[in-house]
């Protein structure tokens, strides 16, 4: 019986897309596959997958500004695979948001296991760049936000900080972790920055700013999106 998981290879070599397809296949994994980073992303937009195998080397750009793009907008699980045992590579593919790496060459049972993991920490999370919450619509890939099916105009901070929000949809996003990946390192004390620009952001997205429905505001933790 096929499973409705959904996994996306992206890897330039096609021996290794073929071999790492049979091992996924004979689990019942539905499998798309693509050689470069511009068709890989492309895919994430359309196939919607669970989970994807990111090749570091890839023909067009690295594997980690592929990543670096697919965490603008989606939180999916992101394995990469790399030829380089460098610790100081995978610090920085950890810190841009991989989930794991295999260093090749690895074992079929290995690399199962590391899918396994993978899927279940984060319960087949869908990629998809379209957040929709009742009246709200956010289109990440498209950059467009509508309320009540018209077209909100945002700030580009405005708009990074919606999108900070929709990236962890129905989780607390602490304020310092938005302070520091929207305005810097050196901003995290800063707390009325935050607090201007969800009251601006709340006035554009909510039918009663002062009776939010989308932007909850945890105390003394942050803000999430429902």
């Amino acid at each position: 019986m096929m499973s409705d998981t959904r996994l996306l290879i992206i890897d330039d070599e096609k021996a290794i897309r073929d071999i790492l397809c049979l091992h996924l296949k004979n689990e019942n994994y539905k499998i798309e596959m693509a050689s470069t980073g511009a068709e890989g992303i492309e895919k994430v937009k359309t196939f919607h997958p669970h989970l994807v195998i990111l090749d570091l080397g890839l023909p067009d750009q690295s594997g980690l500004d592929v990543l670096k793009e697919l965490r603008t907008w989606t939180r999916i699980p992101v394995i990469i695979l790399t030829v380089v045992d460098d610790e100081q590579m995978k610090v920085k593919l950890l810190d841009a948001g991989a989930d794991d790496y295999l260093t090749k060459p690895f074992g079929a049972s290995e690399f199962l296991a590391r899918v396994r993991v993978g899927l279940r920490h984060f319960n087949k999370l869908e990629a998809t760049p379209i957040f929709e919450s009742g009246d709200l619509v956010v289109d990440l890939n498209q950059r467009k936000v509508l309320v009540r099916h018209l077209e909100v105009k945002m700030t580009k901070i405005e708009f990074e900080l919606l999108q900070r929000l929709v990236r962890d949809a129905g989780r607390v996003v602490p304020q310092s972790k938005l302070l520091k990946e929207i305005w810097g390192s050196l901003a995290q004390e800063e707390s009325h920055y935050l607090r201007i620009y969800i009251k601006n952001l709340r006035k554009k997205i909510e039918m009663d700013p002062s009776h939010p429905k989308h932007i909850l505001t945890e105390p003394g933790v942050g803000y999430r999106l429902v």
